[in-house]
C-alpha cells in the first residue's frame, strides 16, 4: 500500500473580453517506483491541454512545488473551481 494520498487541484481562468476560458491541474502522485511526482495539465476548456511530470524525492518537496505552482497561478488570474 502507498503511503501517499492523492492530491489534485484544479483551478479555471475565464475573460469573455479575451475569448479565454483556461484550466489548470495540479496533483501529487505516486510514481511507478514510489517517488512523488508533481502532475500539471494546462490548456483551454473543452479541449486537450499539455501535460508535465517532474520527479521529486521526498513528499514535502513536491508539496513545496504544488503549493509554488499555485501561487503563480493564482497571481495571474486562476482561481480554484468550486465543488
Amino acid at each position: 500500500m502507498s503511503e501517499y494520498a492523492i492530491q489534485y487541484l484544479v483551478l479555471d481562468r475565464f475573460d469573455p473580453a479575451c475569448n479565454m476560458a483556461r484550466y489548470y491541474v495540479l496533483a501529487i502522485e505516486p510514481s511507478l517506483f514510489g517517488n512523488p511526482t508533481l502532475i500539471r495539465e494546462w490548456g483551454r476548456i473543452g479541449h486537450q491541454g499539455q501535460r508535465r511530470v517532474e520527479l521529486y524525492d521526498n513528499q514535502s518537496c513536491a508539496a513545496e512545488a504544488l503549493e509554488t505552482w499555485l501561487q503563480r497561478k493564482r497571481r495571474r488570474g486562476y482561481q480554484l473551481r468550486s465543488g
